[in-house]
C-alpha cells in the first residue's frame, strides 16, 4: 500500500512540473532581431523637413536588418544600422508637399506614420540685370530680371521683404518692375513656398542727377532756351552756371531775370538772358535738394 501511495505522489509531482513549465513565458531572442509581434518604433526624424536631395536620419528601435522607407507610396532606398538607425536621401524628382513617412520591416510589420514635408528646392539668386535703376525711370526702363536657379511658377519675388508682382520666365529667370521707392539700396529675394528663400541681393535706386545733353531751344527777343536733358532731375533742382545758382529751392536770386523751368525728371529748361549774341564758354551743373550733384558740363552758347 505504501509503495502504491509513493508512486501516485511521484506521478502527481511530475505532471504539476510539466504544467508549470508549459505556462512559463519564453525568453526573447537576444540581438537586434525583433520579435514577430513588435513593430518598428520611430523615436526621432532629423530633419522633419528637407528639399529633394537632402539627407534624413531616423532613430528608433525594431528596424531589423532590411526595413524599407516609404514617403506615401514611394519606396526610398535606405541604409539600416544596428536595427535602430536609418539614413536615406530624398529623391530629386519628389514634388514639394506633405508626405506620410513610415518604415516597413521585412516581416511586414509597419511603423506608425509621421508627417514629413518635402520643401521646394532652395532658390539661388545669382544676379540682377540691371542692378541699378534710375529713380525717374518709367515703363520698361524699370524692369529688372532676377537671374539664378531653382525658380518655379509659384516663386515669389520679395522686394525689401514684401512680395510684389513678377513674371516667371524660366527656372533661371524672373522679371519684375521696380516699385516707386526712395533712392538708395534695396533688397531683392526669391522665395519658394513654404519656407525656402534665396540670399538677398542689393538693387540700387539711383537719384543722382545726370546731364546727357544740352541743346539750344526757342529764341525769344531778350532770352533763349537752353534745354538740359538727362535724368533724376527734381521739381526743386538748382542749376549752377559758372558757380551762380539759378532756380531751385528759394526761387530767383534778387535782381536775377534768368529762370529754370522743371519739365519732368528728364528735362530742365534754362531761360538764359545773354549780354550779347556771341558764343561764350561756361559750365553748368544740376544740384538736387538733397545735395546730390551732376557732373560739370561745358557749354558753348550766347
Amino acid at each position: 500500500m505504501t509503495r502504491l501511495l509513493l508512486m501516485f505522489l511521484s506521478i502527481s509531482i511530475a505532471m504539476t512540473t510539466a504544467v508549470f513549465s508549459a505556462e512559463r513565458p519564453q525568453r526573447s531572442n537576444p540581438g537586434n532581431t525583433p520579435s514577430p509581434s513588435a513593430v518598428p518604433a520611430i523615436l526621432s526624424i532629423i530633419p522633419a523637413q528637407a528639399e529633394p536631395g537632402g539627407k534624413v536620419m531616423i532613430f528608433g528601435s525594431g528596424f531589423g536588418d532590411s526595413s524599407k522607407v516609404f514617403l506615401g507610396s514611394v519606396e526610398i532606398p535606405a541604409k539600416i544600422s544596428d536595427g535602430k538607425q536609418v539614413e536615406f536621401s530624398l529623391p530629386g524628382q519628389l514634388l514639394p508637399g506633405l508626405y506620410a513617412l513610415y518604415l516597413r520591416r521585412a516581416d511586414g510589420a509597419i511603423s506608425r506614420p509621421y508627417n514629413f514635408t518635402v520643401l521646394s528646392p532652395r532658390p539661388v539668386l545669382n544676379g540682377l540685370s540691371p542692378d541699378q535703376v534710375s529713380a525717374c525711370a518709367q515703363g520698361r526702363d524699370r524692369e529688372v530680371t532676377a537671374q539664378g536657379q531653382n525658380f518655379n511658377d509659384k516663386s515669389l519675388l520679395l522686394f525689401d521683404g514684401a512680395g510684389i508682382k513678377s513674371r516667371f520666365i524660366s527656372s533661371e529667370a524672373i522679371a519684375f518692375s521696380v516699385p516707386q521707392v526712395s533712392g538708395g539700396l534695396h533688397q531683392v529675394q526669391v522665395h519658394n513656398p513654404p519656407e525656402n528663400s534665396s540670399i538677398p541681393l542689393a538693387l540700387t535706386i539711383e537719384t543722382r542727377p545726370e546731364i546727357s545733353q544740352v541743346t539750344q531751344g526757342n529764341d525769344h527777343v531778350s532770352y533763349y532756351e537752353l534745354i538740359i536733358d538727362g535724368r533724376n532731375f527734381q521739381q526743386n533742382s538748382s542749376l549752377y552756371v559758372d558757380g551762380q545758382r539759378i532756380g531751385g529751392r528759394g526761387g530767383l536770386v534778387d535782381g536775377q531775370r534768368e529762370q529754370l523751368i522743371y519739365v519732368d525728371c528728364t528735362r530742365l529748361v534754362y531761360q538764359r538772358h545773354p549780354y550779347s549774341s556771341v558764343n561764350k564758354d561756361f559750365q553748368i551743373q544740376v544740384v538736387n535738394t538733397g545735395g546730390e550733384a551732376s557732373q560739370m558740363v561745358n557749354v558753348s552758347a550766347p
